[in-house]
């Protein structure tokens, strides 16, 4: 009698490390990717449309941003005490709430600015409270030696829905106009929410009873100054994204206006930002660079060329390559900040660290952002741009003279919890997370 063979065992459809919670995590991720991009242009111009001036567009900018300031720390410290999904679903459901009223007003007639200053800031406060309990979950989520490839896969997939959104938010914005876009918005928020809703967190350990919400931010502080290289990175982003902000969100969308032909061709060139994240991204799913930190911070310089481009400004196409290498680049930095981080932080600080790398990374935003429009008044818009791309040259080059951020390597198994190898300093004892220091 013949003995049929044994069926070959099915392969399954996606690797290890792509949970269901990773599944969801980046589902929703690409959700929000698509309509916060689109959005970001579509309020620039919603305040232009209304008769604002930039000024007016930087006093909006630094609305969301303030509300980050403020709320970001007792976010993370919440997120560390209640499950973070509850946490995230809610936020998502107050951004979704700010957005669709900004889209109304913007559809229904003429916005006044302190309606979009107000919905604005409700949206940021959202994000205070989403930002540290999403970094938490995800990093919660991934463990192993594949960590760096998950964290560049997820990157990949939400720079392409940045990419996405961008291009379709500066066409739309330019054929009807930033309220349907601003209703994208909305709509993404409630997709991602609903997504997130099904999270499970039941591997994650409870938390014991802690000493209160300021002997918790204590203890996150003392971790968080404890290791030179993640606050002296933190601390030089906290200048670079103020400029790089403002060179985005209130420069960019002026010289647009005035030189490259508005709306689309803006949106355009923030998508070849994004495809170069992606390109990034993918590059990192195979580079494993040891020395993890001084690859991420020598792929900061380039982030300086999209400000001098502008204060040219150079011709659209030369802007979309500029773009394109200042994407690339700066996805070699965020893939290896967070393999770095999450070789190093306990999982039971995940949200704490999160919202101190956040704040200080954020600090300085709402004072740029509200002193873009004096800025250009008193020095011109050229020179403003130019001072933006001096800044992120010199504290890059800053951050490399700290011994421990070019000394940071990559061990075996990132998250093994063992300390940091060579002379980083600063050993932990638990599982490892990760933070995303572009904020």
């Amino acid at each position: 009698m013949t003995v049929a063979p044994a069926p070959a065992p099915r392969r399954p459809r996606r690797p290890d490390w792509a949970g269901r919670n990773y599944t969801l995590l980046t589902a929703a991720a690409v959700a929000t990717g698509l309509g916060g991009n689109g959005a970001l242009i579509a309020s620039a111009f919603a305040v232009l449309d209304a008769g604002g001036d930039s000024g007016d567009v930087g006093l909006v900018a630094a609305s969301r941003t303030l509300p980050l300031v403020l709320f970001l720390l007792i976010g993370g410290a919440i997120s560390d005490r209640v499950p973070r999904h509850h946490v995230m679903v809610a936020a998502n459901a107050l951004s979704c709430a700010s957005q669709a009223a900004f889209a109304v007003l913007v559809l229904t007639g003429e916005p006044r600015l302190w309606q979009m200053m107000l919905l604005t800031a409700l949206g940021g406060t959202g994000q205070a409270f989403f930002g540290p309990a999403a970094e938490g979950m995800l990093m919660s989520t991934v463990s192993g030696e594949q960590a760096g490839r998950a964290f560049a896969v997820f990157r990949m997939a939400m720079q392409g829905a940045s990419l996405g959104g961008a291009a379709l938010g500066g066409a739309l914005v330019a054929a009807v106009g930033p309220g349907w876009v601003l209703a994208v918005d909305a709509t993404a928020f409630a997709v991602a929410g609903g997504l997130r809703s099904f999270l499970d967190v039941s591997h994650i350990p409870s938390r014991a009873p802690g000493g209160g919400m300021l002997a918790d931010l204590r203890d996150g502080w003392r971790e968080f100054t404890g290791r030179s290289w993640l606050w002296s990175i933190v601390v030089a982003f906290s200048i670079a994204n103020a400029v790089v902000g403002a060179a985005d969100a209130i420069y960019g969308p002026l010289v647009a206006r005035d030189s490259l032909g508005g709306a689309g061709p803006w949106g355009l060139a923030l998508a070849a930002f994004g495809a170069g994240t992606v390109a990034g991204a993918l590059l990192m799913t195979r580079w494993k660079p040891r020395r993890l930190l001084l690859a991420g911070m020598l792929g900061i310089f380039p982030l300086a060329l999209p400000s001098a481009a502008l204060a040219v400004p150079v011709p659209i196409g030369v802007l979309f390559a500029v773009m394109f290498v200042a994407g690339t680049t700066v996805e070699i930095f965020g893939v290896s900040w967070m393999t770095a981080l999450h070789q190093e932080i306990p999982e039971n600080k995940l949200s704490r660290i999160s919202a101190y790398d956040w704040f200080g990374s954020i600090a300085l935003m709402p004072l740029a952002a509200a002193a873009a429009g004096p800025t250009e008044s008193a020095f011109g818009r050229t020179a403003a741009l130019w001072g933006c791309a001096a800044l992120v040259t010199v504290v890059t080059g800053a951050v490399l003279c700290v011994p421990e951020v070019r000394n940071l390597r990559r061990r075996g198994g990132a998250g093994d919890g063992k300390g940091v190898a060579g002379d980083a300093g600063g050993a932990v004892d638990d599982a490892g997370r990760v933070v995303e220091g572009l904020g």
